[in-house]
């Protein structure tokens, strides 16, 4: 638990052994981070917040398994995307996406204009600065869009493009391999993009 805060590894330790103060420090510590990841992956307050709290009562429960060799941000990310999930599973909170693997939901060949030429919504999905330029119009398309994608893309797609987890990290927080990953996020980067198309032009 070295890449951790000294003061949350003092923290997490006292839980560790049933502080109950140190616990409820934990939870101010971190429950902003645990809201915004679940609100972007579950695309609604209500739904995030009930995320919240049921992360809380994993964590609470599940504590003393900690074994410290991954940081804690990682395993209690992991308990956000896993409650995400379950709820998509039990509530059926997805069933708006599109399968990205359908025709219609997303082409795995590219865009093209009238002569032929492959057509580039967004030339990178990093050097656009989405959250600065985009008019309400487009802001509420792209949340749309993400919304369709299912939730084993989309929360791949958060942690990389919005929380900016490392391939790496975000294959230790979803128990999936770095080219697991890496093909979930581009595909879910084309078929935003492909959702974008009319808004955003090279």
């Amino acid at each position: 638990m070295t890449s951790e805060p000294k003061e949350d590894l003092q923290l997490i330790e006292r839980a560790r052994h049933g502080d109950q103060r140190a616990f409820s420090a934990l939870v101010r510590q971190y429950e902003d981070l645990i809201y915004g990841f679940a609100f972007h992956v579950c695309r609604d307050e209500e739904k995030a917040s009930e995320t919240l709290q049921d992360t809380f009562v994993n964590v609470f429960r599940k504590l003393k398994q900690f074994d410290g060799k991954s940081k804690f941000t990682t395993w209690v990310y992991r308990i956000v995307a896993n409650n995400c999930l379950m709820k998509r599973r039990k509530r059926k909170i997805d069933l708006a996406s599109l399968s990205i693997d359908h025709p219609e939901g997303f082409r795995d060949d590219p865009l093209r204009d009238e002569n032929g030429r492959i057509i580039q919504t967004i030339p990178s999905w990093k050097e656009t600065p989405l959250d600065n330029v985009m008019e309400e119009e487009l802001r509420e398309t792209l949340d749309r869009a993400i919304q369709r994608l299912p939730v084993e893309y989309r929360v791949v797609f958060v942690l990389r493009d919005i929380e900016e987890k490392s391939a790496n990290e975000t294959a230790k927080i979803l128990r999936l391999s770095v080219p697991a990953v890496k093909s979930r996020l581009r595909r879910a980067r084309m078929f935003l993009r492909e959702q974008l198309h009319g808004y955003m032009k090279a």
